[in-house]
């Protein structure tokens, strides 16, 4: 079950877009500065009475667009004093996360895998290797969700698009501070944030700093039985796992625009991110025959990753009335991974050093001209071009020498991406206004598999009509209804094209086993194509709150899935099972999703005036090829619901927030030898802020105070090296911990 959280705030209001640039879909483009009224509201006024006039900025904004567009604006980011972005998105209409309970994690909408979710950073698509999580939630001033792809957003989002919005330059004054330390499991992590808004000479600009450390500790018991169905023995496995890891952190962003007389805008966007992390690990190996491959062994990792990006965009308005928008940017990001694990006892594994050395060079430009004619079509057409380089270098030491020595050096890879695209939105009369949008998409991908030069390519094109509707057939209680008709993508990542392959650790040498395969890439992939149709209703309430339900299907041809076979490889005298993405077939899904924003008193008149948002999803999806049950696409649940309520204490200076969020367990069917499964997740969030001054606020937050256990594993049906037939079942057990947060904000 899936609960569809939607505050939505200020985030417009702050950026000076007013609302009708929530209308717009070209989020990189500066915006006009917003009247002084809409913009300087007084402190008291903004701390004491948010939530009618936010919202109704917000939530007027949803039901203006044409195209289905959810905003969280900074109230909502605020809300629970997240440290990361993991853990805000699990409360967002429709969106679950990856990790465990209280750990965050990739966001994922509608419940479907890595690659499905579009992530924007500012309407770009994020680099490679970045995690949301890298961005500190006070660098964000607002979140958008798209359930339907637009041809200026891109195509390649079956599940939806999330355009993660940092904080930009308007005219308003602001120089905020926040200071803050979480606790987890007796390990503390603090953290600062700065930001800036003025103008200067007719710049206006926004200046945005965080830096923060993480210190946590994570166990975990895996056990395995292994059951050979020919002599009917049993052998059982457990290990016993103990990691720490320390992250440091600093994000860094501006946004510097200057007007013109003649009414062109300039903007320059830098953006910093680099990330440090070390951590030790160390674990005790049993095995009921005592053959087990070592008995114990200690590891320590090191990890950096840095990103710098520059963007700058041109805008100009011709006499004619149309807008041109120019945007390019560059960046550089590169990371080090390295391990170090020794081990001792059991059968003699040598001890292991991975090091690898990354860096990518990607440019982009794009070129959108916009036009509005007779009030009624708003026509925009566009150009974008990008390339990405990336360089490699890796090596993986056994006991001093190389099991890969084919595939050790300097590996190349790169990515050119075109696309070409127009969209007409036509406000037909004020019951009905429809959205068509054709995009055009080439991706070309090429690079060495080998250290000897052995070279591969990947070219994919995809030709995406997309069409949405809104009809609204009661203009005085704002009541709408919603259709959309697409075609998305999903395309082979880089790594699943040319990924250098990766030896499985229980099994170095000789033969390994299907359920420990090494890892590979497929340059063969082709990309996953999904005709989707979303059709949604809306009820706004007299509030400013919302109720929204929404359904959708979507059919998939090409699905790809990890696919493990018994192949004869370069880096083994024996045959290896090897894990690689292969196109498996076709996949339906389909869903509900409701959602409910609004104060207790419209039910109830004599309740207490609490806010209330509740979202609830249900989802279900079959893969051609595989047997039922639990034939779903990969890591889809079959929901997730929130419950949030918010109060503010009559004469007293707290506002309190709390918040559930459920996802069912569920159990994965991969083929008809092998199910994977993962066990529920509940996780209870709770906030108070105790209001000093119009300038000062003290925020005590716990996520996670529901911690408990978090299970995962699965069931293989294989065969040994004499051909005897085995079921092998797994399951890894690993605590959660509630993290308590402290944060002090002030107004400077």
């Amino acid at each position: 079950m899936a609960l569809t959280w939607t505050p939505l705030r200020c985030g417009a209001l702050l950026l000076g877009l007013g609302s009708g640039a929530l209308l717009a879909q070209e989020q990189p483009a500066p915006a006009a500065p917003a009247p002084a009224a809409t913009v300087e509201a007084s402190p008291e006024a903004t701390t004491l009475k948010p939530v009618e006039v936010r919202a109704s900025l917000e939530t007027e904004g949803r039901r203006q667009a044409t195209a289905a567009k959810i905003i969280v604006g900074r109230e909502d980011i605020e809300r629970y004093g997240d440290t990361t972005l993991g853990e805000l998105f699990k409360r967002l209409p429709g969106v679950t996360t990856s990790g465990g309970p209280g750990q965050g994690g990739a966001p994922r909408m509608r419940g479907l895998g890595s690659g499905y979710t579009q992530i924007l950073i500012d309407g770009e698509r994020a680099p490679r290797g970045f995690s949301t999580d890298d961005i500190a939630p006070e660098q964000v001033e607002r979140i958008e969700i798209l359930r339907a792809p637009t041809a200026e957003t891109g195509a390649r989002a079956i599940a939806g698009t999330i355009n993660i919005v940092t904080r930009g330059g308007y005219t308003k004054y602001l120089n905020n501070a926040t200071l803050g330390a979480g606790v987890e499991d007796g390990h503390t992590s603090p953290g600062a944030s700065w930001s800036r808004n003025d103008t200067v000479d007719g710049l206006a600009y926004n200046l945005s700093v965080s830096v923060a450390h993480s210190d946590r500790s994570n166990g975990q018991t895996q056990d395995t039985q292994s059951e050979n169905l020919a002599t009917n023995t049993l052998v059982t496995q457990s290990e016993a796992s103990r990691s720490s890891r320390q992250r440091d952190m600093l994000h860094a962003n501006a946004r510097l625009q200057w007007n013109s007389a003649g009414g062109d805008t300039f903007t320059l966007m830098p953006m910093v991110v680099a990330t440090q992390g070390t951590g030790m690990s160390a674990s005790v190996l049993t095995q009921s025959d005592g053959a087990q491959a070592y008995n114990s062994s200690v590891g320590s990792t090191d990890s950096s990753f840095s990103m710098l990006r520059l963007a700058g965009s041109w805008a100009h308005k011709a006499e004619g009335g149309a807008r041109w928008l120019v945007n390019s940017s560059v960046g550089r990001s590169q990371w080090h991974n390295g391990a170090l694990r020794s081990y001792s006892g059991g059968t003699g594994l040598g001890p292991t050093n991975t090091q690898s050395d990354q860096h990518d060079t990607t440019w982009s430009n794009t070129l959108k001209v916009s036009q509005s004619i007779a009030d009624q079509h708003s026509l925009v057409s566009g150009l974008e071009l990008e390339n990405n380089q990336r360089n490699e270098t890796a090596t993986t030491l056994r006991s001093g020498e190389s099991a890969l020595s084919d595939f050790d050096g300097n590996l190349l890879a790169s990515s050119q991406r075109a696309a070409l695209y127009a969209q007409d939105e036509w406000e037909i009369n004020p019951h009905w206004a429809a959205h068509a949008g054709l995009r055009w998409e080439g991706i070309r991908t090429s690079g060495s598999v080998s250290a000897g030069g052995d070279s591969v390519s990947n070219d994919s094109q995809v030709l995406t009509p997309l069409l949405h509707a809104v009809w609204r057939p009661n203009l005085a209680v704002k009541d709408q209804w919603r259709a959309s008709l697409t075609r998305s993508y999903r395309s082979p990542s880089l790594s699943n094209l040319i990924a250098r392959p990766s030896i499985n650790s229980m099994y170095p040498t000789g033969s390994n086993t299907e359920s420990q395969p090494d890892t590979a890439g497929n340059p063969n992939l082709l990309p996953e194509l999904a005709v989707g149709l979303d059709l949604a209703f809306e009820h706004y309430l007299q509030s400013g709150g919302l109720l929204s339900a929404n359904v959708f299907v979507r059919q998939i041809s090409n699905v790809m899935r990890s696919q493990t076979a018994l192949e004869t490889v370069s880096w083994s005298d024996v045959p290896r099972w090897v894990a690689r993405m292969q196109n498996v077939g076709s996949a339906t899904t389909q869903g509900l999703e409701l959602e409910a924003k609004l104060r207790l008193t419209e039910w109830l008149p004599e309740a207490p005036a609490v806010d209330v948002r509740a979202n609830l999803s249900l989802m279900h999806s079959s893969l051609d090829g595989v047997s039922g049950p639990n034939n779903r696409l990969d890591q889809q649940p079959d929901g997730t619901a929130n419950l949030g309520a918010d109060y503010r204490l009559k004469g007293w200076p707290l506002k309190l927030s709390a918040n559930l969020n459920f996802t069912p367990g569920f159990t994965t069917r991969l083929s008809d030898t092998q199910q994977v499964f993962q066990s529920d997740k509940l996780v209870g969030d709770a906030s108070v802020i105790w209001i000093f001054s119009p300038k000062a606020q003290l925020r005590l937050s716990a996520s996670n105070f529901s911690a408990r256990n978090y299970l995962t594993g699965g069931n293989l049906l294989t065969t040994n090296s004499t051909g005897q037939a085995l079921r092998e079942a797994t399951q890894t057990t690993a605590p959660t911990f509630t993290n308590l947060q402290a944060k002090l904000e002030l107004k400077l």
